[in-house]
C-alpha cells in the first residue's frame, strides 16, 4: 500500500514542482489574448471556466487507454508502475502541455497544423493524414467497445446501441462545445473519478495483499514478452499518448488565459496517472499471479477484468455504477475524436466552421465512412495502433523541442523523452511481426542508433539556432 501511496504522492508533487518548471521554460504571457478571445465564433472558440476545461480535458484524453493499457501492463509486474509516474510526470504531461500550449500559441490550430509550423510543410502533410487515420480508427472502435460494454450491463442489442452511440457522436461533433461536452462532462468526469477511488477504497478494504510482488528486475509477463520496448507501446494513456495531441487543440480554442495551460493539459494528464495507477494496482492485488491475470484477459479481454473486479468489489449495484463510469470514458473520447477530425478536415481544406451547413458537409461524409469501417474486420490495421499512437507522441516532442530550442530555451526538457520514445518506436517496429520482423537484439541496436540519429539531427539543425524575433511568438 505504501508504495502505491508514494507513488501518487509522486505524481502530485510532479505536478507542482515539474510542471510548474516546465512552464516556465515555456513562458506563459497573461496579457496575450488568447483564441478563446480573439476568435471566439460560438461553436469551437469560446471561453469556457478552467475547473470545466480540466474536466473536459480529463474526459477527451482518456479513452479507455488508462484503464486497459494498465490492467495489461500489470502482466508485466511492478515497473508498469514506474512506468506510469515516470512516463507521465517526464513525458506525457509535457507532451500533452505543448501540445496544448502551441495550439493557443497557433490560433487554436489542430495538431497537424502546429507540427508543420515547426518542422515543416512535409511533416504538415504527414500528421493530416496520419492523424485522420488515428482518428477515425479511434472513433469507430469508441463505437463498438461501448456498445459491447453497454449490451453486458443492460442486454440491448448491440446494433441499437452502435446507432444510439453514433447519433450521439454526430450531435456532439456538429454542435456547439458547451451545448453537450461543456455542459455534460463535468459531471460524468465526476462520476468516474468518484468509482475509480471507490475501487481502490474497497480493494484495500477488501482484504486483499496490495501489491504482493515489488521485484522490479524480473520480467513475470506470461507469455514472456519483453518489457523493452513492449511496456511502452502497451501502457500509453496513463503515461504518454499520441492520441491526447490531437484533444489538446479543442481545449486550447476555450483557454481563457495562458497561465491556465498548466492546470489545463499538464494537471489533466496527472490526473489519468492517477487513474491509470489505480488499475495498475488493481491488476497487480486483485489476481493472486499475472498468469490469472493473464487466463482472465484471455477469456475476455480487459473489460471482463473491468467487470470482474467492479462487481466483486462494490456489488451489483456499485458494481454497475463504476462499470458504467467506465463506459463513459470511450464515448466522451470517440465524440471528440470525430470533433477533432472535422476540424482537421476543415483546416486542410480552408472551410469556415461558422455556418451549420458547412460543419454537416464535413461531418456527414466522415459518419458514412466511420460506419463503413465499423463494419469492417480492421484488427490486422488496428494492430499498428499503438506504435502509430506513439510514433505520433514522439512527433509532437520533436515539435516542442524545436520551438524550445528555436527561442533558445531548455530544450532538454522535450529533447529526452523524444529520445526516448524514439528508440521505443523504432525498437518495436523492427522487432514485431507486423513490422520488419528483425532479431530482438538487432531490433534494439536499430532503436538506439535510430535515437541516436535522431538527436544528431536535431542538434546540428536547430540546437544553437535561434529563430529571429520576428517569427518566435
Amino acid at each position: 500500500m505504501l508504495f502505491f501511496l508514494a507513488s501518487v504522492a509522486l505524481l502530485i508533487v510532479g505536478y507542482l514542482t515539474y510542471g510548474a518548471f516546465v512552464d516556465k521554460t515555456f513562458g506563459p504571457d497573461p496579457a496575450r489574448t488568447t483564441p478563446a478571445i480573439a476568435l471566439q465564433d460560438g461553436i469551437d472558440y469560446m471561453p469556457l471556466p478552467k475547473w470545466k476545461l480540466i474536466f473536459i480535458q480529463v474526459l477527451d484524453i482518456a479513452g479507455i487507454g488508462p484503464i486497459f493499457g494498465p490492467i495489461l501492463g500489470a502482466l508485466y509486474g511492478p515497473s508498469a508502475m514506474l512506468w506510469i509516474v515516470i512516463g507521465c510526470i517526464f513525458g506525457g504531461a509535457v507532451h500533452d502541455y505543448f501540445s496544448g500550449v502551441l495550439s493557443m500559441r497557433n490560433k487554436g490550430a489542430s495538431i497537424p497544423e502546429v507540427v508543420g509550423e515547426y518542422l515543416g510543410m512535409p511533416a504538415r502533410h504527414v500528421m493530416r493524414v496520419f492523424s485522420f487515420v488515428l482518428l477515425m480508427l479511434v472513433g469507430v472502435v469508441f463505437v463498438l467497445s461501448p456498445a459491447k460494454l453497454l449490451n453486458g450491463l443492460t442486454g440491448i442489442n448491440t446494433g441499437i446501441l452502435v446507432a444510439a452511440i453514433f447519433g450521439y457522436y454526430f450531435l456532439a461533433t456538429i454542435l456547439p462545445i458547451d451545448k453537450v461536452i461543456g455542459r455534460f462532462y463535468p459531471v460524468l468526469g465526476a462520476l468516474l473519478l468518484t468509482m475509480t477511488i471507490a475501487l481502490v477504497v474497497a480493494l484495500f478494504a477488501g482484504g486483499y495483499e496490495i501489491l504482493p510482488n515489488l521485484d522490479f528486475a524480473t520480467n513475470v509477463h506470461p507469455g514472456d514478452k519483453p518489457i523493452w520496448p513492449l511496456l511502452f507501446i502497451t501502457l500509453s494513456c496513463g503515461a504518454i499518448s499520441g492520441f491526447h495531441s490531437t484533444q489538446s487543440p479543442l481545449m486550447a480554442r476555450c483557454v481563457k488565459n495562458e497561465k491556465e495551460g498548466r492546470s489545463v493539459f499538464y494537471g489533466a494528464m496527472i490526473i489519468e496517472g492517477v487513474i491509470g495507477l489505480i488499475w495498475c494496482t488493481i491488476g497487480l492485488s486483485f489476481y493472486n499471479s499475472p498468469e490469472a491475470l493473464s487466463a482472465v484477459i484471455a477469456a475476455g479481454s480487459p473489460a471482463a477484468v473491468v467487470a470482474e473486479v467492479s462487481k466483486t468489489l462494490l456489488g451489483p449495484i456499485g458494481g454497475g455504477l463504476a462499470i458504467a463510469a467506465i463506459i463513459v470514458l470511450p464515448i466522451t473520447s470517440g465524440d471528440t475524436a470525430f470533433r477533432s477530425t472535422r476540424l482537421i478536415v476543415a483546416e486542410t481544406f480552408k472551410v469556415k466552421q461558422g455556418a451549420i451547413s458547412s460543419r454537416l458537409m464535413i461531418a456527414v461524409p466522415l459518419f458514412v465512412l466511420g460506419y463503413i469501417i465499423s463494419t469492417q474486420n480492421f484488427s490486422t490495421i488496428w494492430r499498428y495502433f499503438g506504435f502509430a499512437n506513439q510514433s505520433l507522441a514522439t512527433m509532437v516532442l520533436w515539435t516542442a523541442a524545436v520551438y524550445l530550442a528555436q527561442r533558445a530555451k531548455l530544450h532538454w526538457i522535450a529533447t529526452i523523452p523524444a529520445v526516448f520514445m524514439t528508440a521505443v518506436c523504432v525498437t518495436f517496429i523492427c522487432n514485431a511481426a507486423i513490422g520488419l520482423n528483425l532479431d530482438y537484439s538487432v531490433s534494439v541496436v536499430a532503436g538506439i542508433v535510430g535515437a541516436a540519429a535522431a538527436l544528431a539531427v536535431f542538434m546540428v539543425r536547430y540546437a544553437g539556432k535561434k529563430k529571429p524575433a520576428a517569427e518566435s511568438a
